[in-house]
């Protein structure tokens, strides 16, 4: 009876080792195929990128970015004279240029914006829309598109007043697509197809319609630091043959709440109905605006 009993306890006991032995490896298996989906899930995932630029304008052209919704930008933009002016101006700091904006995000694709620049007494107003954003992962978007308009109104008062200029005759309007690549996380590249119609222009030689392609570049150098340039060509036409291609270089320094951009270009103007067909300065004979821009975000409708 001793015997039987020490009998059924050992095969008991080599049966539980067996099951034991068996259901190890199987779960050990489960476990390895749960974290091969797990990353076969995360490898499938579309993420957007974000931050191709840090800020919604390079220099003198705007970028892809949008405000964020519900946030309200306040951006100051500030130009001295040419440096090649010489010591009597200071080498140009006694002349100067400003323009105060606001920008708003609608929503996560859309912003709208209105400013007012000093230079002709001039007030403009825009609206961004992002079409397209880049993402990573299966069946990846390369690029972000981003699509702008904008008008602009001269309110300057004319030194002879025997020409009559209507409210109309004083309009611009801009169309812009915004094409850009964040090619790594220190490079992004930007692509700017523009149209600028004037409704009034002072000669019958000079085009209502002008037509640029610009270009537009950011180098992360640092945390915070990052160089920055853009570049409009005109398209062969008599603008072209009057006025000259606007260059930028900068850099961007972030600090805290805001970005704080410096600049210089050869282009006295800040918004493209000056930048793209009436820059007259040559960058390479020192005519060269130092400038900056501060802009400080504020939140305006908080996101739930």
């Amino acid at each position: 009876m001793a015997h039987s009993a020490r009998s059924t306890l050992y095969f008991t006991g080599l049966l539980l080792a067996s099951l034991l032995a068996w259901a190890s490896p199987a779960q050990a298996q489960n476990d390895l195929l749960h974290d091969l989906e797990k990353q076969t899930a995360d490898s499938t995932k579309s993420e957007v990128v974000a931050a191709t630029f840090k800020g919604t304008h390079i220099i003198n052209a705007q970028s892809v970015e949008t405000t964020g919704p519900g946030m309200l930008a306040f951006l100051i933009q500030h130009r001295f004279g040419t440096l090649n002016s010489g010591a009597y101006n200071f080498f140009g700091l006694d002349q100067a240029v400003l323009r105060l904006s606001f920008e708003y995000g609608i929503t996560s694709r859309l912003a709208a914006g209105i400013g007012r620049s000093s230079q002709d007494k001039t007030f403009d107003g825009f609206l961004k829309y992002r079409a397209l954003r880049q993402t990573t992962g299966p069946h990846a978007v390369p690029v972000s598109v981003t699509l702008l308009a904008s008008s602009a109104i001269t309110t300057l008062r004319f030194n002879d007043p025997t020409v009559e200029r209507t409210p109309a005759s004083r309009l611009e309007y801009v169309y812009q697509a915004l094409i850009a690549r964040k090619v790594s996380p220190d490079l992004s590249v930007q692509l700017m197809p523009t149209l600028v119609h004037r409704n009034f222009v002072a000669t019958s030689a000079m085009q209502n319609d002008v037509y640029a392609i610009g270009a537009g570049l950011r180098q992360k150098l640092t945390k915070r630091i990052a160089f920055t340039a853009d570049y409009f060509y005109l398209l062969p036409g008599n603008t072209a043959n009057t006025f000259r291609n606007a260059l930028g270089v900068g850099v961007d320094i972030e600090t805290g709440g805001h970005v704080f951009q410096l600049h210089v270009t050869n282009s006295k103007g800040m918004t493209e109905k000056f930048f793209v067909p009436q820059t007259d300065g040559n960058f390479f004979k020192g005519d060269i605006y130092f400038g900056f821009t501060i802009v400080r975000n504020f939140t305006i409708k908080s996101q739930l």
